[in-house]
C-alpha cells in the first residue's frame, strides 16, 4: 500500500490543475481499493455547499452540477464531525440524502474521509461498493492516509487554478492570501525574479523576436551537446562499452528532432526559448517520474540535468539589461537580500516572496527599507505575473492582481492616508519620546544597509541598536576583507556619531546563507549559526573585532553585541577574544578604552541566565524575532505554521517580563531590538516592564514615538497588569489595539480590504 500511496501522491503532484489532480484521485483510489465507485465532492465557500466535483463510477454529466448544502447528507456528516464515516447500508443512516440523477442508488457500502488542509476543510473524499459491507480497517487507514497526503497538493491546485484560470487567462481580479512582511501598501507593476538556471522558476514571457530565440536556444543546444561529446571522448578509455552508450542517450534526448522540435515550436508559437524549454522539460520530467519501471523514473534526474545545462547557456547568452518600471513590485519564489539590492531603491515600491515568513531575515530587512511586503504567498503562480498590475497590503498579507478600479481607489486612499500620517509625524523628529507624566524613552534604529542611515536620522533616531554586520557579508561573493570592513563600520559610526551604535557581530546560519561559505543542515535555526560559526572560526571573529574597534578610533560612539549566546562559557570565551584584540591594538598605539559590550538575549537559556550574564557585560538587548521563533518552537521561514509565530504569546511576554527584571536586579540597561519593539501597541508594555531602550526600523520610530507620548507611564503599567493575566495571544492583540483606539490612535490599526 506504501507503494501505491506513493505512486497516486506523485502523479497527482505532477497534475496541471485542480481538475485533473481530481480525476486523478477518483482514478487510482478506485483501482487501488478494488471498488465500484470513487468520488470527491469540494467544497465552495461561497455558496456553502458541497459541490459534486469528480468521480469515477457514477454519473460524469453531473459532474459539478449536483451538490448538498452544507450539514445535508452523510458528505455533510463527514464535513461535520471532520473524521471518517464508514457504513454498511448508508441508505439505513438518518443523514442519508439522496442525490437524484448521480446514479448511487445501486451502491450500499460508503465510505467518506475530510480532505483537510491546515484546520481549513476543502472536501469529502468517497468511496462506495454496491456489496453491503463495512470497510475494513486497513482500507480506512489506506484512504485516511491518502487523503491527507493529498491535502496540500489539492488545497495549492485549487488557489492556483483560480489564479490561473481567472486572473491571468480571462485578467479578472483574484486575492492571494499570504503573510504580512512589512507594513504599507503598495501599488506598481510585478517584475518577477528568478535563481539561475532554475527549470521550475522562469517566468513565462513573450518572444520579442522569434527567429532570435529560436537561434539562441538552437546554439545552446549546440554548446550543451558538445560539452556532452567532450566529456564521452575524455572518459572513453575508461568506461565500458554499456557505460559509454549512456551519452548517446543523452545526446538523442537533446536530438532536434526530438524534445528539441518541441521547443522551437513553442517559441515559434510565440514563447520566449528559456519559457518553452522549462515548460517542454518539465513536461518530460514528469513524464518519466509516472513511470512505473524504476531505471526508466530515474531517467527524468538526467533530462532535469540535461534542461538545466542548456538552461544555463541561455541565460549566459542573453545578457538582458533589466528595465524595471518606475513602481516594481519584485516577485520570486525566495527572494534574497541580493535581489533587493540589484535594484534602484527609488523604482522599488514592495516585495512578494512565496517562500519565508513575516519574520524571514528579507522581511526584516524589508521594513528597515519602509518597503511593502508580503512573504508566504505559496498559491502565487508567481511565474505568469510578469507586467501584471499588482496591489500589496503589507498590513494584512494579501496580493491582489488585476484589482478591480473600486479596489484600486480604496488602496489608494490608504496609500494617500498613509503619506498624510507620514508627514502629520515629520513634525515629532526633534521632540523626544517622553510619555505624559515625563518618562523618557530613549529610540533607537535597526540599521544594515547605508541607505538606512540618512532613513534613520529623518526619523528622529538617538542610536543604533542593532547594526547588522552579516548585510555586507551576504552582499559580497567573498568575505570582505579586515580593511573593507573597517571602512563600512566607519562610516556607520561617523554618520550617528556621537550617537552610540550597537553592532552586532557577524550572526550568520539559519535563513543568512552566504553564497561562498554555504552551510548545509537539516535544522539550520537549531544548528551551526550566530556566536557558534564565530567561535569556531577565530580567525573570522578577530577580524572583525579589530576592524570595530579600528574603526572606532576618536569617535568612542561603538558598542559591541553577541548574537546568538546560549551559554556563559560562550560568553567567557567572546569576551577574551574581544579583551585580546583591544590589548593587542592598545599596545600598537590604538587610543581608547573597550567600548560597552552586551550580549542578545534570543534563546530560552539566556533568558533564564540573563542575570548571570548581565554580570559580565554592559548592557542586555533582547531580539525578540529569535526569542519568539525559539519559545514557540515556530519556524519563522514556514508559511505552513506562520499562524502559530506570536510575538505577543503569553510565554513571549512573561519571557520579556524576566529579562527585564534581570536588568534591574544587576543594574545593567536592557533593551530590545527585535520587530516587536517597531508595534505601538507592544512598546507601551516593554515601557511597563522597565525596558530602557526600544531599537526598531526606521519606519515604524515616529509611529512608536506617537504612541508614547500620548499614554501615561501608570496607565500602561494598568495595561501589563491586565494582559498578563491573559491565556490568549489574539485576546492580547485586541486589548492592545482597544488600548491604541482609547487613546485617539486609531490610525495604527488596519484592518482587509474587501
Amino acid at each position: 500500500m506504501l507503494e501505491t500511496l506513493r505512486h497516486i501522491v506523485q502523479e497527482v503532484n505532477a497534475a496541471r490543475g485542480l481538475n485533473e489532480a481530481l480525476q486523478i484521485t477518483v482514478r487510482r483510489v478506485r483501482e487501488a481499493m478494488n471498488t465500484q465507485v470513487c468520488s470527491v465532492y469540494m467544497r465552495d465557500l461561497a455558496g456553502g455547499r458541497y459541490v459534486f466535483q469528480a468521480t469515477q463510477g457514477l454519473n460524469q454529466e453531473l459532474v459539478g452540477m449536483a451538490s448538498l448544502a452544507e450539514g445535508e447528507g452523510l458528505i455533510g456528516l463527514v464535513a461535520e464531525r471532520g473524521e471518517p464515516v464508514n457504513l454498511e447500508e448508508a441508505e439505513n443512516h438518518p443523514n442519508f440524502q439522496f442525490l437524484p440523477g448521480i446514479g448511487e442508488e445501486h451502491f450500499h457500502a460508503f465510505l467518506g474521509v475530510p480532505i483537510i488542509h491546515q484546520r481549513r476543510l476543502l472536501g469529502v473524499l468517497v468511496v462506495q461498493q454496491a456489496e453491503r459491507r463495512r470497510f475494513d480497517e486497513s482500507e480506512e487507514a489506506f484512504l485516511v492516509t491518502l487523503s491527507a497526503q493529498l491535502a496540500g497538493v489539492i488545497a495549492h491546485a485549487q488557489a492556483t487554478g483560480v489564479v490561473e484560470s481567472q486572473a491571468l487567462d480571462g485578467a479578472a481580479p483574484a486575492k492571494i492570501v499570504g503573510v504580512p512582511g512589512a507594513a504599507g501598501i503598495a501599488i506598481g507593476t510585478a517584475v518577477v525574479v528568478s535563481p539561475g538556471a532554475d527549470l521550475y522558476a522562469v517566468p513565462a514571457r513573450q518572444a520579442k523576436n522569434r527567429r532570435a530565440e529560436v537561434r539562441a536556444f538552437r546554439e545552446a543546444l549546440q554548446s550543451v551537446q558538445e560539452d556532452i561529446q567532450r566529456v564521452a571522448d575524455n572518459l572513453g578509455s575508461e568506461l565500458s562499452p554499456e557505460d559509454h552508450a549512456l551519452f548517446d542517450v543523452y545526446l538523442s534526448i537533446l536530438d532536434d528532432s526530438t524534445i528539441g522540435a518541441e521547443v522551437v515550436g513553442l517559441i515559434k508559437a510565440g514563447q520566449w526559448a528559456q519559457g518553452a524549454l522549462s515548460q517542454v522539460m518539465i513536461e518530460h520530467i514528469r513524464h518519466f517520474e509516472r513511470m512505473e519501471h524504476s531505471y526508466l523514473k530515474e531517467r527524468a534526474v538526467d533530462v532535469k540535468d540535461l534542461g538545466t545545462r542548456v538552461l544555463a547557456y541561455l541565460q549566459a547568452a542573453s545578457h538582458e539589461v533589466k528595465t524595471y518600471p518606475s513602481q516594481t513590485i519584485l516577485v520570486g519564489e525566495e527572494l534574497t537580500a541580493t535581489s533587493l539590492g540589484e535594484i534602484p531603491r527609488e523604482k522599488l515600491v514592495g516585495l512578494i516572496s512565496v517562500r519565508g515568513s513575516g519574520n524571514s531575515h528579507v522581511a526584516i530587512l524589508a521594513r528597515a527599507m519602509g518597503v511593502p511586503t508580503v512573504m508566504g504567498a505559496i498559491d502565487l503562480p508567481y511565474a505568469r505575473l510578469q507586467d501584471r498590475e499588482l496591489i500589496i497590503d503589507g498590513y494584512n498579507g494579501t496580493v491582489h492582481i488585476n484589482p478591480l478600479p473600486e479596489i484600486k481607489q480604496r488602496f489608494q486612499q490608504i496609500v494617500d492616508e498613509d503619506s498624510a500620517l507620514s508627514r502629520d509625524l515629520e513634525s515629532l523628529r526633534d521632540e523626544p519620546c517622553v510619555t505624559l507624566d515625563g518618562h523618557r524613552m530613549p529610540l533607537w534604529v535597526n540599521t544594515g544597509l547605508m541607505a538606512d542611515v540618512t532613513r534613520s536620522l529623518e526619523q528622529g533616531a538617538e542610536g543604533v541598536g542593532l547594526y547588522r554586520t552579516e548585510v555586507p557579508f551576504l552582499l559580497r561573493d567573498r568575505f570582505p576583507t579586515e580593511e573593507e570592513q573597517r571602512q563600512i563600520y566607519r562610516q556607520q559610526l561617523e554618520a550617528f556619531a556621537p550617537k552610540p551604535v550597537t553592532m552586532r557581530t557577524l550572526d550568520i546560519g539559519g535563513d543568512k546563507a552566504l553564497s561562498y561559505f554555504p552551510i548545509e543542515e537539516d535544522n539550520p535555526f537549531l544548528g551551526w549559526r550566530g556566536i557558534r560559526v564565530t567561535l569556531d572560526h577565530p580567525e573570522i571573529f578577530l577580524a572583525q573585532v579589530r576592524a570595530m574597534l579600528k574603526a572606532n578610533e576618536g569617535l568612542g560612539n561603538l558598542r559591541i553585541m553577541l548574537p546568538m549566546v546560549c551559554n556563559i562559557p560562550e560568553l567567557d570565551e567572546a569576551l577574551d577574544l574581544i579583551k585580546r584584540c583591544h590589548r593587542e591594538l592598545s599596545r600598537g598605539g590604538l587610543a581608547g578604552k573597550l567600548p560597552p559590550i552586551g550580549v542578545m538575549v534570543e534563546v530560552p537559556s539566556a533568558v533564564y541566565q540573563a542575570r548571570a550574564m548581565a554580570k559580565r557585560v554592559d548592557f542586555l538587548s533582547v531580539g525578540s524575532n529569535d526569542l519568539t521563533q525559539y519559545l514557540l518552537a515556530v519556524d519563522r521561514n514556514n508559511a505552513r505554521v506562520a499562524r502559530l509565530y506570536q510575538s505577543l504569546h503569553p510565554a513571549v511576554l512573561m519571557a520579556l517580563q524576566e529579562v527585564a527584571v534581570a536588568g534591574v536586579a544587576e543594574n545593567v540597561p536592557v533593551g530590545i531590538c527585535g520587530e516587536l519593539a517597531g508595534y505601538p501597541g507592544a512598546a507601551v508594555l516593554l515601557l511597563a516592564m522597565g525596558y530602557d531602550v526600544l531599537s526598531m526600523n526606521a519606519t515604524s520610530l515616529p509611529k512608536v514615538k506617537n504612541a508614547l507620548r500620548h499614554i501615561r507611564g501608570s496607565e500602561a503599567r494598568e495595561l501589563l497588569e491586565e494582559v498578563m493575566a491573559m491565556d490568549y495571544a489574539d485576546e492580547i492583540s485586541r486589548r492592545l489595539e482597544r488600548f491604541l483606539a482609547e487613546h485617539g490612535m486609531e490610525k495604527f490599526i488596519h484592518s482587509p480590504v474587501e
